[in-house]
């Protein structure tokens, strides 16, 4: 299984748990010319703007490592242009890390990640 596929399967996984703890999935992978965010969606009466870091093994760090400061400035875009664009004002707001551990068969949900 190459990368690409690794990060698929591991958003699925991110979405089937999310939708048992009750999640409203609003939109998945939302791109725009400056970036993307893997799962928009409506969770505990926020609007969560969720990535999806996946790991085979922790040869290269922990999964939410990979979330630095270049990756956060790029999903805060997206999701400033997402509150723009469906004109949501006031309307509280979160950003969520999901690790998934496949070897493991584990999911870190990490609330409020940045």
């Amino acid at each position: 299984m190459n990368n690409k596929e690794k990060g698929e399967l591991g958003e699925r996984i991110a979405l089937r748990y999310l939708i048992k703890k009750g999640a409203k999935i609003l939109e998945k992978n939302y791109k725009i010319k400056s970036g993307e965010i893997d799962i928009i969606a409506k969770l505990d009466n926020e609007l969560v703007f969720i990535e999806v870091k996946s790991r085979s093994n922790l040869n290269y760090g922990y999964p939410a490592e990979a979330v630095n400061y270049k990756k956060i400035k790029k999903i805060l875009n997206v999701a400033k242009y997402y509150l723009l664009i469906n004109n949501l004002h006031n309307v509280p707001i979160r950003f969520d890390v999901l690790e998934i551990y496949f070897n493991e068969s584990k999911i870190n949900h990490i609330i409020n990640a940045f």
